[in-house]
């Protein structure tokens, strides 16, 4: 029997599913982290901010357990407890300004970022 081809094209998809759903891969992206309040979080680096999370939005991206309390290594203080370091992170985009996975993070000296001509400081 002869499928026909919308069948045929739904029997493909379900063989191969990469073909069927792009990949997301793996960025790195390293610049300023920024959480000046509570809930809030983004990363500013060369080519955009990228948003982590918005309080009351209930977008936390997976992965956000990876961010360490970031005040208990080279930190500048902004707001209370809240404020800014320099980081590394692998992450997932949707490719225009959110974070929608977080596979690593690493944070660096603040002199990392503060010595990078293609990061805007904070504030």
């Amino acid at each position: 029997m002869k499928k026909s081809a919308p069948a045929a094209a739904l029997s493909l998809a379900l063989a191969f599913p990469a073909l069927a759903f792009p990949a997301l891969a793996a960025e790195t992206r390293c610049g300023w982290i920024q959480n000046p309040t509570p809930a809030n979080w983004w990363l500013d680096d060369a080519q955009n901010t990228w948003t982590i999370t918005t309080q009351g939005s209930g977008d936390e991206p997976e992965g956000m357990d990876l961010i360490p309390d970031i005040s208990e290594h080279d930190y500048v203080r902004t707001n209370g407890n809240y404020g800014y370091a320099c980081a590394c992170m692998s992450v997932e985009t949707d490719g225009r300004e959110r974070i929608t996975r977080i596979l690593s993070f690493r944070q660096l000296p603040l002199a990392k970022c503060r010595s990078d001509k293609a990061l805007k400081f904070p504030g």
